[in-house]
């Protein structure tokens, strides 16, 4: 079996979640024996200066004999998020009235003017 054949055969079921620049892939894949495991992959996408994009990928392989501990920990992990800070997002970037310091006018405060009095002019 060539390498495309095999990497057909090993891709058996996908779901992808976009989330701004991350996008998450859950791939259910196949092992040597015919028995599925599946990966989750979070790619990121950087931006450089001048344009050009580039992504950094992370992966986990998660095998059937750890699903129900598995779940059971991540369910109680995102639980315990809810329930101490809420359904809202609340990082900084994520505040509707969010700007990057380079979308930031630069204003002149008082302190920033010179004092002139009449007696001056």
């Amino acid at each position: 079996m060539n390498e495309k054949e095999h990497l057909e055969r090993e891709e058996i079921f996908s779901q992808v979640l976009r989330a701004g620049r991350r996008t998450y892939f859950f791939d259910v894949r196949s092992t040597k024996a015919d028995d599925y495991y599946l990966t989750i992959t979070e790619s990121k996408k950087f931006t450089h200066e001048d344009g050009s994009f580039h992504y950094k990928k992370h992966k986990i392989y998660l095998y059937k004999e750890d699903f129900t501990e598995f779940n059971e920990m991540l369910q109680k992990a995102t639980e315990y998020i809810i329930d101490q800070k809420g359904e809202e997002v609340i990082s900084e970037r994520h505040q509707k009235d969010y700007k990057k310091s380079s979308e930031l006018e630069t204003v002149q405060t008082p302190d920033s003017f010179t004092d002139i009095s009449f007696e001056d002019i």
